[in-house]
């Protein structure tokens, strides 16, 4: 259920604190609706990397969830739990690195330390996939791609959290932080 104000346990000044916050110019956060069923309160956002004017992104994507049960179900450790996603095209030979899942895994982990955003069970994936089109994809050539999908219990739902993923899904486009003003290459002409 996507809740706007008037909730339970401080869900409100939390969704707001989270609609506050302020990310770098070339990834574009909105607010969407939350998804339903996973708790009784709940706040999404969806982010894009530099998109083009139809608002879709080349270079990389994501989305954040923060989710609000004042039961506390067991799994999650208390009464909040985030949800994240990730993911990004790469060149041909960074998505073969053997490496690639756990590099991408240590920015998210590195991130959240970097802005003391507190948390307990996290838990997640880094899938790491290699495509080849045939038919009339054929054109499309070989491609990769890395997609990261966590979700932790924030000790505080607080908006370090949300920036620790804005950090995640402009690395993992190849963005660190500091480029806001550097160019980057179109993942077709990355090759």
């Amino acid at each position: 259920m996507n809740v706007d104000h008037g909730v339970s346990g401080g869900f409100a000044a939390a969704a707001d604190g989270l609609r506050s916050a302020r990310f770098r110019d070339d990834l574009v956060v909105r607010e969407i609706p939350s998804p339903t069923g996973l708790a009784p309160f709940g706040v999404a956002f969806a982010g894009d990397v530099r998109p083009d004017s139809h608002g879709d992104s080349p270079y990389g994507t994501g989305r954040f969830v923060l989710l609000h049960d004042p039961d506390e179900p067991d799994s999650w450790g208390g009464p909040w739990r985030i949800v994240a996603f990730a993911q990004a095209p790469l060149e041909l030979e960074i998505g073969t690195d053997p490496l690639l899942a756990d590099v991408a895994w240590s920015w998210l982990t590195d991130a959240l330390a970097s802005r003391d955003a507190e948390y307990e069970l996290l838990a997640g994936t880094a899938t790491k996939t290699v495509s080849r089109g045939f038919g009339s994809l054929e054109d499309q050539g070989d491609g990769a791609q890395i997609e990261l999908r966590a979700s932790w219990s924030p000790v505080a739902p607080t908006p370090a959290h949300l920036d620790a993923w804005a950090e995640l899904v402009c690395m993992l486009a190849g963005l660190p932080p500091g480029s806001e003003d550097i160019a980057v290459l179109h993942p077709s002409r990355r090759r």
